[in-house]
């Protein structure tokens, strides 16, 4: 017997709402107050009156009342101890107090049905508390920032103290003199490389190909720790050198090759009707006569001249630490480019040829492009290589 469609919405309800139910009281059970006062506030603010949501609200007044006394007793802790890097935990936690208030506040009143009487939140105005710890939070972060730019070497610290200033502008905008020491904070933790080029192939190469190879502004690599330079500028203490190095350029000849076929098919010449043995027209079971299709056999004589010429760069790229001289990591460089034209001339019937090589009729002979265009175009190959490599590598 099928269950009507209202009994079965109010079976399926009940029992996602008694999964609810538990899963919130596990929650309590382990410790996870914030994910049990979540859960209570959702299924309450569709409607806190609800008899059935009577359990979401006993539920909300333990975790609140438990997660208010965990909280205050870890602040007191964290005080006690009186290390100043756990100002930020305080901050936060006092940020979580309130939080938790402002939330069930809207909702208040929320009665008990069974024991009559309203649930028990204990409110207290933690705005002082929130002030006094953001200011002492604040003030460590400045002054400890200010010590890592006076007296670190290392840019990792530097990173860690522009995180920190960052922080601080977030949760204290415009705190005393904070944009100076980011930006300072950003120079310091700043990875700065300079590129060159060598070409030791003993081959000439066009000038406008060692620019692109050298413009890193069309990578797009420079990232927020990492800038690179092929211009050197003064007054900068470069980190890394970053080699791109020819040592091979390969020309090869102007090659024209020939090749004659001779193209043969059988194509459709029209259509005769079908005849039977006494010439009579043979029709289908429809009625109608029949047509045949009339086959012919064409012939094509296919000359095709195949234009080739090819360049071949090769090289390394070499990552070099300025400040000892010392090889970090090479990468093999190269690339090649082909120019290759196909055309085509034709005797008879150009019907035999394939589609292919009816396209090949329609091209004409090229001028071969000078040797300097052709390392030129390798150059492109070259540039997407050299991106793929530095986009992988990390010099911290």
């Amino acid at each position: 017997m099928r269950l009507k469609l209202p009994l079965l919405l109010f079976i399926t309800t009940l029992i996602l709402s008694c999964s609810s139910v538990k899963k919130t009281q596990e929650a309590i059970n382990y410790g996870n107050y914030d994910d049990a006062i979540a859960i209570s506030l959702k299924n309450l603010r569709s409607n806190k009156t609800k008899k059935s949501n009577q359990p979401y609200v006993i539920m909300l007044e333990e975790a609140f009342k438990k997660v208010t006394e965990k909280d205050l007793n870890r602040i007191q802790f964290l005080k006690n101890d009186g290390n100043p890097s756990n100002l930020e935990e305080i901050y936060n936690l006092y940020l979580n107090l309130d939080n938790r208030q402002y939330q069930i506040k809207p909702l208040l009143p929320l009665r008990i049905l069974d024991e009559n009487r309203n649930a028990k939140f204990n409110f207290t105005n933690y705005s002082n508390n929130i002030i006094s710890s953001k200011e002492e939070l604040s003030s460590y972060l400045y002054t400890n920032a200010k010590e890592v730019l006076a007296n670190s070497v290392n840019k990792y610290d530097f990173r860690n103290a522009f995180s920190d200033l960052n922080y601080l502008n977030k949760i204290n905008p415009n705190y005393k003199d904070i944009d100076n020491l980011m930006e300072e904070a950003h120079f310091k933790g700043t990875d700065f490389v300079y590129v060159t080029m060598r070409n030791l192939s003993n081959k000439i190469i066009p000038i406008r190909l060692e620019k692109d190879l050298l413009n890193f502004d069309t990578y797009k690599l420079n990232d927020f720790w990492t800038e690179y330079h092929n211009i050197r500028q003064a007054n900068l203490d470069y980190n890394y050198l970053l080699e791109i190095n020819l040592r091979e350029i390969n020309i090869s000849p102007e090659y024209v090759k020939e090749k004659e076929v001779i193209k043969q098919k059988e194509i459709i010449d029209g259509w005769e009707y079908k005849k039977d043995s006494k010439g009579e027209i043979v029709k289908d079971s429809a009625g109608n006569s029949i047509k045949l299709d009339i086959y012919k056999k064409v012939k094509c004589r296919l000359n095709t001249i195949n234009q080739t010429k090819s360049t071949q760069v090769v090289g390394q790229i070499k990552y070099i630490s300025i400040e000892n001289n010392q090889l970090l990591k090479s990468f093999p460089l190269a690339s090649e480019f082909i120019f290759e034209n196909i055309y085509a001339t034709y005797r008879g019937d150009k019907k035999a040829l394939s589609k292919q090589q009816l396209g090949y009729l329609s091209n004409k002979f090229i001028p071969f492009p000078t040797s300097e265009q052709m390392v030129y175009d390798s150059g492109e190959n070259l540039k997407e290589r050299i991106k793929q490599i530095v986009s992988n590598y990390k010099f911290q």
